[in-house]
């Protein structure tokens, strides 16, 4: 028996476990158990999307709420003239985005990839707003660049209010279920971020620095259903 092997065997023993089989690993992988969630996060939809833009403002991200897809264009407008910024941005090439009619603002001038160095601001959609910590829960893929969530100082994050969810847990169970196969086999996204504001560090004389290690800014654009 391995030094490995003794030490679990001994958890295993403390914890009143027989044996550790294939079924039990299984079983363990396939079950998903959630844990205590916060009272405050346990609402009608309406009312976690109201949670979710409060939350994300307290953390220091900005939140516009529109009524249409139609409305992004002028949402982003507006945020890139109150902060001074090009009318210049990098788009995820993801179809979540494609009905978004940029040519109602033409004086944007927007490409669809990879955010690179000289990308000032990005636009993304998200895998889900967890509405119990204000946070974005963004799942990387070939149309969802992991570049454009962390080198642009500007992240600019579409969602839909169908996509706010109340908690962590319900966050995991939607990538699953988004991650499922047609087979019933599961392919998960090679990265899951979260993020809960924008980049931010005190680690320097107890300062708070904004930017340290990705965007200064966290803008949420919240479309409503009842538009859609």
């Amino acid at each position: 028996m391995s030094a490995r092997d003794a030490i679990l065997g001994r958890i295993r023993d403390n914890l009143q476990r027989g044996e550790l089989g294939t079924d039990a690993v299984e079983e363990r992988l396939t079950r998903h158990e959630e844990g205590i969630r916060p009272e405050r996060a346990q609402l009608p939809h309406a009312a976690q999307v109201d949670l979710f833009a409060a939350m994300a403002e307290e953390v220091d991200a900005s939140v516009a709420r529109v009524s249409t897809i139609g409305d992004v264009p002028g949402a982003v407008a507006d945020f890139l003239t109150a902060h001074n910024l090009p009318a210049r941005l990098v788009a995820a090439p993801d179809e979540r985005l494609e009905t978004i009619p940029w040519a109602r603002k033409p004086t944007l001038e927007v490409r669809r990839g990879s955010a690179e160095e000289s990308d000032a601001v990005s636009v993304t959609p998200a895998l889900a707003g967890i509405a119990e910590t204000g946070t974005i829960m963004a799942a990387s893929g070939s149309a969802t660049p992991t570049t454009l969530n962390f080198l642009p100082e500007n992240h600019v994050v579409v969602l839909r209010e169908s996509e706010v969810v109340g908690t962590y847990e319900e966050g995991w169970r939607r990538l699953r279920e988004q991650s499922e196969g047609s087979g019933g086999e599961t392919s998960m996204p090679r990265t899951v971020n979260f993020i809960t504001g924008p980049s931010r560090t005190a680690d320097i004389a107890m300062t708070l620095y904004l930017g340290a290690h990705g965007p200064r800014r966290l803008h949420i654009i919240l479309v409503s259903d009842d538009g859609e």
